[in-house]
């Protein structure tokens, strides 16, 4: 997931100029650098690094697992010790998930050796240095700060060949490995010793955090490594910076403490997450990619939309985006998908250009698109303290959109070019029998969902005790039966982009090809969905699942096949889940570094206190208005996305800039659920991912492609301006996040944002029924926003909130219906004692009297001096969750004011639509017929 090492770009570029694109063995070394490690040692070292992978999968899946303790549970005393003593809490498993982590990333990653990397490895520690023996200037006992130093240079100066690892990184490797073991090995004796760290935490801490850094460089490029330098510095130098983001500065005792010792830093949420969700998804994409399941979403995604106009783009579009289901990684997933589709998009007419910049979107499209959303979705259930179900719901809608335009963004660059699709393999079939073949296959899938899920309910309460069994065989029987489906066709191969295309494969055996690839989805999306297991067990039986595939499937095969060779095929599906293990594993390992080292940006953020810092800058900068803050935290998301990979910069961004926008908006009136808000901030954090001159993304499509990779990554953008529009539209209307909506209104919010977001995508493009003219833009643009924002031309005729006194609160709920809101603008103080105003919404709630309803919100008033005054609030009541405090001054009451359906204002929306279509339908010229 290291998918943005800026270092690399120049190299990738120089590749790229003048050729038609990089070789297989230049792409997959381009994947090695960034994503599982560039270095190519001796048999025995790889071997080493293989087993060490393989062991750190194995451990990943051993402590999700139920096996601990139920062997725990055992009478039998060797199985019951071995049981309890394998049970570990959460700080010991983040302790050995990160010692793996950087025990690879030493031998997997060799150090850059340019000279601002040079410089980067060498001023880094040295920075360090100084700041931990400024730290502990009150300490007589820092002699040995200086020789860590020292010893972390002279390793950076020795070199870091690609061909072998060296004894000093070998050295690094161990000693970074040991420090993190340190919080497993000495966990006892830190527990009694909290706060008051001993000379040993001193040693460990200032090693860790250096190598840490190091090993951030290596893995994920300069970015990370320096944005976490910078925060260190803040924390330690805090009285030396601008008054506005002063703070008291932190001595060496309280960083070792908050940053390594305890959970508050490096080995807090973040790593946590990583360690108990994140990596578990990425070693079940990886298993589901070796037993071939993303060479099946290309084939299908290719037969069933290759023959359209710019059919391969669009085909590039859909299999990216089942590719996203499986992969969290950009790069990777342009590479995987993109050495298959830009050939043929370019074969189609498409520019190199454009062929890598439809790559590159609809790849990192793939971080927004839920179960993983590049591990995003899992810190956010930690962040926001809402279950993984409402996450994926509350980002499903958008991110579903968004695909869909981009699809329709390579269909309007299809129209403007006349471009044509690749032949079909069959004809196709006439309007009625496909309409008619649709409806049977989604009565047929609805059929079975239903009689499944009943099912499942039937053989759990009917069969307690054996109900596990009865539906692994269940599972079982259907895998085979598919199986038995899929071998009756010909196997997929990946067909050759350069050769000579004659025809698609053909939808109906490709699809037929490959779907029990699908049943380990289904299990991952039926645990997490509807038996509402957490994450981490889902993906552990989705995983183990997996596992039970890559060990059958071949055999099996062989088997139905009739191919003979059974020892063989047994070996090969040995082979293949060997090949998955490591993987998953070597994928990890820039996401457990990237997760510790911005679990030390959290950790200062949380020490330090930045967050209302930066909130006072980021309020004097807009001047209090909210469009302003709203710009500029989604431009400070951008700056800080870049060069970071997908969960690095999410936990960098919400940490710093999602409780901005709810203090600011809270203030201002706005009043955003923090789900929406953590979204704002990670979306506009992957757009750094398209966005030149950083994204390696787009500069491994132009490396495929043969384009120039500004250009392709000026394209992206542009291609993405429609996910940098989502964030700002479900800001203002939540119903987008599917946000207390039923499923009829949810459906209605799909369709019509669905419509407004392709009329959005036909103004920028340009082009609509035909080329578009200035004023058919700005229309599209104002029936687009009308669509998707209809309340905010209902408020500026009827508004929806009535003023009401201060003095007139309980007269006002007691008008109010139970369910309508009430907005109470609130003076009092802040957390340290600074004048604020702020909106707190509350719902009514029933009662008989307005002094009841207003007393069941929790709070209580009183008149003192003619200032209606916050008595008190019941402590968990709705009134505290707001934000509502004894001694504050309610300065306005809004009530909600009847108000005509926002939806009316579709009709002059619809109206002017059809203006458009009307003017453009002129001057359409007649066309050849397309396939």
């Amino acid at each position: 997931m290291s998918d943005d090492k800026q270092f690399q770009a120049a190299a990738v570029e120089n590749q790229a100029s003048g050729k038609g694109g990089l070789s297989q063995a230049e792409l997959d070394a381009l994947v090695a650098s960034s994503d599982t490690g560039g270095r190519s040692p001796s048999l025995p070292i790889v071997r080493l690094i293989t087993i060490t992978a393989i062991v750190w999968s194995l451990f990943q899946l051993w402590i999700a697992s139920p096996i601990p303790y139920i062997m725990n549970a055992s009478d039998i005393g060797l199985i019951k010790w071995i049981g309890s003593n394998t049970i570990l809490n959460d700080t010991e498993t983040r302790s050995i998930h990160l010692a793996f982590a950087l025990f690879l990333a030493y031998l997997a990653y060799p150090a850059e050796r340019s000279p601002v990397q040079m410089g980067l490895a060498i001023g880094v520690p040295a920075i360090m240095t100084f700041l931990f023996i400024y730290g502990a200037k009150d300490d007589t006992a820092i002699w040995w700060i200086p020789l860590i130093g020292l010893a972390m240079i002279a390793a950076v100066l020795l070199g870091s060949p690609k061909d072998r690892v060296p004894p000093w990184e070998w050295a690094l490797a161990i000693i970074g490995a040991a420090a993190s073991l340190y919080i497993f090995v000495a966990y006892d004796g830190i527990a009694q010793r909290v706060g008051a760290p001993i000379t040993q935490d001193f040693v460990v801490a200032v090693i860790g955090i250096i190598i840490l850094l190091e090993a951030t460089r290596r893995a994920l490029g300069p970015a990370l490594m320096i944005v976490a330098t910078v925060f260190l510095v803040y924390t330690f130098l805090g009285p030396m910076m601008p008054s506005i983001i002063a703070h008291k500065g932190n001595n060496l005792s309280e960083v070792v403490n908050h940053q390594w010792i305890t959970t508050e830093g490096v080995f807090g949420i973040a790593l946590g997450v990583s360690t108990s969700f994140v990596f578990l998804f990425v070693l079940f994409g990886s298993l589901l990619d070796k037993a071939g399941a993303g060479n099946y979403f290309i084939q299908v995604a290719f037969s069933l939309m290759g023959h359209m106009r710019g059919g391969p783009a669009k085909a590039a579009v859909v299999s990216s985006a089942m590719t996203g289901l499986i992969s969290g990684s950009s790069i990777a997933n342009v590479v995987t998908t993109g050495t298959f589709t830009i050939p043929l998009m370019k074969r189609v007419g498409f520019s190199s250009e454009k062929a890598g910049a439809v790559e590159v979107a609809s790849s990192v499209n793939g971080q927004i698109m839920p179960p993983v959303m590049g591990a995003a979705a899992f810190l956010m259930v930690e962040y926001v303290g809402i279950p993984y179900f409402d996450v994926v719901k509350h980002a499903f809608v958008p991110a579903v959109i968004s695909y869909i335009a981009l699809v329709y963004i390579v269909h309007l660059e299809a129209m403007k070019a006349n471009l044509q699709g690749l032949p079909r393999a069959v004809a196709p079939k006439p309007l009625v029998a496909w309409l008619m073949s649709l409806a049977f296959t989604i009565a047929v899938i609805c059929a079975l969902s239903f009689a499944v899920y009943y099912g499942m309910g039937w053989i759990r309460p009917a069969f307690p005790e054996t109900a596990g069994y009865i539906i692994f065989v269940l599972l079982v029987a259907v895998y085979v039966a598919l199986l038995f489906v899929s071998c009756r066709e010909a196997r997929l191969k990946l067909e050759d982009p350069n050769a000579p295309v004659t025809k698609l494969p053909i939808p109906g055996p490709t699809i037929r090809s490959g779907l029990h690839f699908l049943l380990p989805v289904v299990v991952l999306v039926w645990a997490l969905m509807v038996d509402r297991l957490s994450p981490g067990l889902s993906a552990f039986w989705a995983a183990a699942f997996m596992v039970f595939i890559l060990l059958t499937q071949r055999p099996i095969e062989a088997i139905f096949r009739g191919e003979g060779k059974l020892g063989g095929a047994v070996a090969q599906g040995v082979h293949e889940l060997k090949e998955g293990l490591e993987a998953g594993a070597r994928n990890m390992i820039g996401i457990g570094i990237a997760t510790a080292t911005a679990g030390i940006i959290v950790g200062a953020v949380s020490q330090t206190g930045v967050g209302s810092a930066l909130a006072d800058v980021v309020e004097v900068l807009s001047g209090g208005n909210i469009m302003a803050i709203l710009v500029l935290t989604a431009i400070l998301s951008l700056i800080l996305g870049m060069g970071l990979p997908t969960t690095a910069n999410y936990i960098v961004v919400s940490a710093l800039l999602a409780p901005v926008i709810v203090t600011l908006g809270q203030q201002n009136g706005l009043i955003v659920p923090l789900i929406a808000v953590h979204l704002f901030v990670f979306y506009f954090g992957i757009m750094a991912d398209v966005t030149p001159p950083v994204g390696l993304a787009s500069f491994a499509a132009a490396a495929v492609s043969g384009g120039d990779p500004i250009r392709t990554g000026v394209v992206a953008f542009f291609y993405s301006l429609r996910t940098a529009a989502l964030p700002f539209l479900f800001i203002f209307n939540t119903d987008l996040l599917l946000i207390n909506v039923d499923w009829i209104h949810g459906i209605f919010v799909f369709v019509t944002a669905t419509i407004a977001m392709l009329l959005f995508a036909a103004a920028t493009q340009g082009w609509f029924l035909t080329r578009n003219r200035i004023h058919e833009t700005v229309l599209l643009l104002l029936i687009a926003f009308s669509i998707f924002r209809p309340g905010f031309w209902m408020d500026m005729i009827v508004p929806p909130f009535n003023s009401v006194a201060p003095a007139q609160l309980e007269q006002a709920f007691a008008d109010a219906n139970p369910g309508d809101e009430i907005r109470l603008t609130v003076n009092g103080l802040n957390a340290v004692g600074d004048p604020v105003t702020f909106t707190a919404p509350l719902k009514v709630p029933e009662g008989e009297t307005g002094a009841d309803r207003l007393l069941a919100t929790g709070v209580e008033v009183l008149d003192a001096d003619g200032k209606v005054m916050i008595d008190n609030v019941a402590f968990g009541s709705a009134g505290a969750e707001v934000g509502l405090d004894w001694d504050q001054e309610i300065t306005q009451v809004l009530s909600q004011a009847s108000q005509p359906s926002k939806y009316l204002m579709y009709l002059p929306a619809l109206l002017l639509l059809a203006g458009v279509v009307m003017m453009q339908r002129r001057r359409i010229q007649p066309t050849p017929a397309t396939a």
